[in-house]
């Protein structure tokens, strides 16, 4: 037995110095360092948008979606964020109303008029704070809409389309979720002015100004996308 552990001790002594040196030769690696993405929001985007509109006014109120496109740029000093963008949109809202007309050589007859717009877009400016993949932003300029106002009594229709141009003013919240892709929602009011139509069959017909309230979301693909950064 004394044999036995006298052995057990000698191949311990040896094996020992054995194992110290391979830890020293072991070389030291560093753990790798962690990456983190820093949102650059300098550069061109294209995008999709669409919401809902709806007139600022008493019924009848004209009210409706829109779809479309949007393209802008963005420069980026520190967290303060500078734009142009612009879109245009396909709409649907509308409005109508029903009811009597004195018909000379007639009598009293039922009549409906209805207003639709069925295209509209703006041309703005954009400042706002980013932080890091989030940007809050005003934004305001140019808007327009194609309308067209329609009459309809005694079985005849006549229409007449105009296009209003006017200013907006609005804000919103834009965001990256994904490498060099955004999500968006803004509300924007519009203002259009006045304009004259059917005036080719006498006394013309004042729209008056259109009011819009509209709330519209979009994605947006960024051309330049984060940069890459270590820590």
């Amino acid at each position: 037995m004394k044999k036995i552990l006298l052995a057990s001790a000698a191949l311990f002594a040896l094996a020992a110095p054995a194992s110290a040196a391979d830890l020293a030769a072991r070389p030291y690696t560093k753990a790798p360092v962690a990456m983190a993405s820093v949102y650059n929001w300098t550069g061109f985007y294209l995008g999709l948008v669409g919401g809902g509109a709806w007139e600022d006014a008493n019924a009848p109120r004209m009210q409706g979606g829109f779809v479309g496109g949007t393209v802008g740029y963005n420069w980026q000093n520190a967290n303060v964020v500078f734009g142009v963008e612009a879109d245009g949109a396909w709409a649907d809202v509308n409005a109508s109303v029903t009811g009597p007309i004195l018909v000379p050589g007639f009598g009293v007859a039922t009549a409906t008029l209805g207003s639709k717009t069925d295209a509209m877009g703006t041309v703005r400016g954009r400042i706002g704070w980013a932080v890091n993949n989030v940007l809050l932003y005003g934004t305001g300029g140019y808007a327009w809409i194609d309308n067209k106002l329609s009459a309809s009594a005694l079985g005849v229709t006549i229409s007449d389309s105009k296009f209003h141009s006017g200013w907006t003013v609005g804000a919103g919240v834009e965001a990256f979720i994904a490498p060099q892709w955004t999500v968006k929602g803004e509300y924007l009011y519009r203002s259009l002015g006045s304009e004259n139509y059917f005036g080719n069959l006498g006394t013309p017909l004042a729209s008056g100004t259109l009011n819009f309230h509209t709330v519209q979301f979009g994605v947006n693909y960024h051309f330049s996308g984060p940069v890459v950064a270590k820590y």
